[in-house]
């Protein structure tokens, strides 16, 4: 099973106009529901961009944060086996592997193998993902922001793909959280 976790502005965007990501809302509601979905998870899937943000301050988490929520996931990131989306990436640290050719088979090869895997962010792969028909599970958090411009959660798509609400609810009073399956998928 491949879950895509992402957080997004009220208008639809990952990033801001000039890539900020200051934006989202943790509370501890929404970080214990994270923290659950990365308990289920046997692997941790990334596109390059997202992967260069998470490898930049996980592994050193603890150095540069105090919040709680960062304190409990940077273990779990640095212990979970990762895979990174990247053409020009060759190798990675922190028990990482790269899939450079054929990601969709790739993907798929790991979802045969029965493994949960969470994917974060990425609009292009979760574009490509989506298209591939690989995504059995969506999770956005929509933050109440909006920013009027940057990158879209999604790029444009190959055909329309039919979803399925089986979650919708307020987190910390502050982020809405939507999950979504595949429309011929169970809840």
């Amino acid at each position: 099973m491949l879950i895509h976790f992402l957080t997004q502005s009220a208008d639809g965007y990952i990033e801001g106009p000039d890539g900020e990501f200051d934006w989202p809302h943790m509370g501890p509601e929404l970080s214990a529901y994270s923290q659950a979905l990365g308990d289920k998870a046997d692997a941790f899937l990334y596109g390059r961009k997202v992967w260069d943000m998470m490898s930049g301050f996980w592994p050193k988490a603890e150095e540069y944060s105090d919040d709680p929520h960062d304190l409990a996931f940077a273990p779990i990131w640095r212990a979970m086996p990762k895979y990174v989306v990247s053409r020009t990436l060759e190798k990675a640290d922190w028990n990482t592997e790269v899939i450079s050719t054929d990601v969709a088979a790739e993907v798929a090869a790991l979802k045969e193998g029965g493994k949960q895997i969470m994917m974060f962010g990425g609009s292009e792969l979760a574009t490509e993902l989506t298209d591939a028909g690989l995504i059995d599970e969506w999770v956005l958090v929509i933050n109440p922001v909006f920013l009027g411009g940057g990158k879209p959660a999604y790029g444009p798509m190959a055909g329309r793909t039919r979803l399925r609400q089986v979650e919708s609810r307020v987190m910390d009073g502050k982020v809405t959280l939507l999950r979504f399956v595949r429309e011929n998928e169970a809840g």
